[in-house]
């Protein structure tokens, strides 16, 4: 099997994954795909498959691009492209074991997850009024994403026998088809009963709650640009995508003292270490807080 052929098909399962789920701009996943289809051709050079390369080898090939007299801000690109890449086949359990996990570079400041603060969730829920159906619709992805932490992906995905609004709670298909059950609140339940009193008949083959003006299976895309949309309207002027309400419910749970392996279990994270990010932005809001607050902050 050549070095490079079971790469070739995961990296465009991870370029989309940066697309959709992390909603990353196209310069940012440009730069990414260049990163590791240089890495990928240098492995094939040396003849290795980079899904069972070593920690040596991710750090040969670092020296290698410094050698070749690359600025310490592109070798930490380099370094983050290989972390991010090869964190994302251990998601995907496509490998066991992370090589790049104790890679050490030069580190740009750490960009911990844009999410959006209690009274901006507020504020862009409080904007979505009406009795209308797109309205009652948006209403409820927005409630059932920040309820249930969701991926964009996981909430158009979502059928009728996944929902639960008597008990509270839904059961969530995430990544490699892995199970969740995940408790959601009055607000949500509310939004999405409001919303299912008006949602249009379908075809039979036709099972996800949300729909589209087509009555078919809504679309990531349709989903990210309502979203979007309704920020804007709600006069949130920065940048934000459906993953925010996902980094929020952590952020919020995890601020209020919620345990991490609770959130973790919430999120679908197959390891500790991806949920604890949380703690970092647990941290800054108290750190906020304290400079606020404290008579000499």
């Amino acid at each position: 099997m050549a070095a490079d052929a079971p790469a070739a098909g995961h990296l465009e399962e991870y370029i989309r994954h940066l697309r959709v789920e992390r909603g990353l701009s196209p310069r940012t996943i440009k730069s990414y795909r260049a990163d590791l289809q240089s890495y990928f051709a240098s492995l094939s050079k040396a003849g290795k498959d980079p899904l069972v390369v070593s920690h040596d080898d991710l750090t040969d090939y670092l020296f290698s691009r410094k050698d070749k007299g690359i600025e310490p801000s592109s070798l930490a690109r380099f370094s983050a492209s290989l972390r991010s890449y090869y964190h994302f086949l251990i998601f995907e359990d496509l490998i066991k074991k992370d090589p790049s996990i104790f890679l050490q570079t030069p580190r740009k400041p750490e960009r911990l997850p844009r999410y959006l603060t209690v009274d901006e969730v507020s504020l862009l829920m409080n904007s979505v009024r009406g009795a209308d159906y797109k309205t009652l619709r948006l209403r409820a992805m927005l409630e059932l994403m920040y309820a249930a932490g969701l991926r964009v992906s996981e909430l158009t995905g979502l059928t009728m026998d996944q929902l639960d609004l008597d008990v509270g709670f839904v059961r969530v298909l995430g990544k490699g088809g892995k199970e969740r059950i995940v408790p959601i609140g009055a607000r949500a339940r509310l939004a999405a009963a409001a919303y299912l009193k008006v949602r249009p008949e379908t075809q039979v083959s036709v099972k996800t709650v949300f729909v589209s003006n087509r009555k078919r299976q809504m679309s990531t895309v349709q989903c990210w640009r309502l979203v979007i949309n309704a920020a804007r309207r709600a006069g949130i002027n920065r940048s934000i995508s459906p993953h925010s309400l996902r980094h929020s419910f952590a952020s919020h749970l995890v601020q209020n003292g919620a345990d991490l392996r609770a959130v973790q279990e919430m999120l679908g994270h197959s390891s500790i270490s991806t949920t604890q990010i949380y703690t970092h932005l647990g941290r800054s809001h108290l750190q906020a807080a304290h400079k606020k607050f404290h008579p000499r902050g």
